[in-house]
């Protein structure tokens, strides 16, 4: 066999530019999507704050999920308001800060995670994409490592790919391979991945997820969202046997699961044996555990979040957070105050997929109040566009005060289920509530 190597090394070289040169070549793109959440690429966001503000001419459109630090605190800035179109499909932290501060400019996008991908390929036009990668292997392929995502579904179709190449990202497996003959340009990166810490679970979380891990049973596949409720879950699996995991996201927690065995995958119906996520959020150890696993499966989230994909996992159970649900059973997961706060995200993708599985189980986990106390989380009804999930897809609703199950109950029978899963000091004015709407 010749060198291959040698020859995918000249053309690595070929296309590597500096930073803030290749910024200036990209000046006539209009919509620029970026890689998400950890796979965000840093080094090349803080070369577009240089270059913009002076030598971009018109606005660019910038589409992505759950920006970085670095994007609120170097591009998303007051000094270049009049050169970016920010286009989030969801909003992290920092997003959500530029968002309260400057409404006006932040451009919502709704998405169910499953559609990303296909709208940013086929209802906009993907004239640049960029994503930060792994190094190149022998035989001239980056892996995506942690973000298969909507990477996965754009970086074969938009006119453009850069790559920021960081000796920090994981190499992993499955479709999150990008070939050096796939790529325009490449530019290089020392910067850490992001790390991302968990939030403990307190008193109230626990006896949430009590209440969610006396229905997980051994040889369930799982899938678990964020927060500090599918975290306790979690914790409380130590002593289950031989689970799978088919999760939009990978994360410590669940990490822990498959190396102390109690994840195996073993009786999974959809790629046995395989651990199955399309994002990864977590810290350096869960990036080493990642890094050259063969059991750990990266898959864009068009396949991994998919509900008719999903449901072919026998025994699949989803565990996710809310922000609020109504008496009729709706949840809010993504808008405060009518104001949007996260975004859909996958949550009913998979609230609708598990629940199509063959003995699948879907819960929705939520404190039953906020703002110490104050504020009931079991509402009469939703806020206007604020609906995540429809009443027809709930399934379980947990609260720290029990569980119930939705399906097949009356309005009035779902109004009393979920009073009681309100805190009894809200009890009295829902029952008012729920009379006046259902009798």
């Amino acid at each position: 066999m010749g060198d291959g190597s040698n020859r995918y090394e000249q053309q690595y070289q070929s296309k590597l530019e500096k930073p803030e040169s290749l910024v200036r070549e990209l000046g006539e793109v209009r919509n620029l999507i970026l890689s998400m959440g950890i796979a965000m690429p840093n080094t090349f966001i803080g070369a577009m704050a240089t270059v913009l503000p002076t030598e971009f001419r018109q606005p660019l459109n910038l589409y992505y999920m759950h920006g970085s630090e670095a994007l609120q605190k170097l591009l998303l800035t007051e000094g270049i308001r009049d050169k970016v179109i920010p286009r989030p499909m969801f909003l992290s932290g920092y997003d959500r800060e530029v968002y309260q501060q400057h409404p006006d400019w932040m451009h919502y996008v709704p998405a169910t995670f499953h559609q990303v991908g296909r709208i940013l390929t086929q209802r906009i036009r993907p004239e640049c994409f960029v994503v930060t990668v792994s190094p190149m292997d022998k035989h001239g392929y980056f892996s995506l490592g942690t973000n298969a995502d909507y990477g996965a579904s754009i970086v074969r179709k938009a006119d453009i790919v850069v790559l920021e190449v960081n000796p920090y990202m994981p190499r992993t497996f499955g479709e999150c391979t990008v070939h050096i003959t796939e790529v325009d340009f490449l530019i290089e990166s020392d910067l850490p991945l992001a790390e991302v810490a968990n939030r403990p679970a307190n008193d109230t979380d626990m006896r949430i997820a009590q209440h969610i891990a006396s229905r997980i049973h051994d040889r369930d596949t799982i899938q678990l969202g964020v927060g500090g409720a599918p975290n306790a879950v979690a914790s409380l699996l130590k002593h289950h046997k031989d689970l799978g995991v088919h999760s939009e996201l990978l994360t410590p927690a669940i990490a822990d699961l498959i190396e102390s065995g109690v994840i195996t995958g073993r009786f999974k119906t959809l790629m046995q044996h395989l651990h199955v996520y399309t994002l990864a959020l977590g810290d350096r150890d869960m990036y080493d555990f990642m890094d050259d696993n063969p059991s750990l499966i990266g898959m864009p989230a068009s396949w991994v979040n998919n509900p008719s994909i999903i449901r072919q996992n026998d025994n699949m159970v989803s565990i996710n957070a809310a922000i609020e649900v109504d008496l009729s059973g709706q949840i809010n997961a993504e808008s405060v105050g009518g104001k949007q706060f996260s975004g859909t995200g996958g949550q009913l993708d998979f609230v609708r997929g598990a629940h199509a599985s063959i003995n699948g189980r879907s819960f929705i986990a939520l404190n039953s109040t906020a703002k110490k106390g104050m504020v009931s989380r079991i509402v009469p009804q939703l806020g206007p566009g604020v609906v995540t999930d429809t009443r027809m897809d709930t399934q379980f609703v947990v609260t720290e005060f029990g569980c119930v199950n939705l399906k097949g109950l009356s309005l009035r029978e779902r109004a009393q289920a979920l009073i009681s899963l309100a805190h009894p000091d809200f009890h009295e004015d829902l029952a008012r509530e729920a009379r006046s709407m259902y009798g």
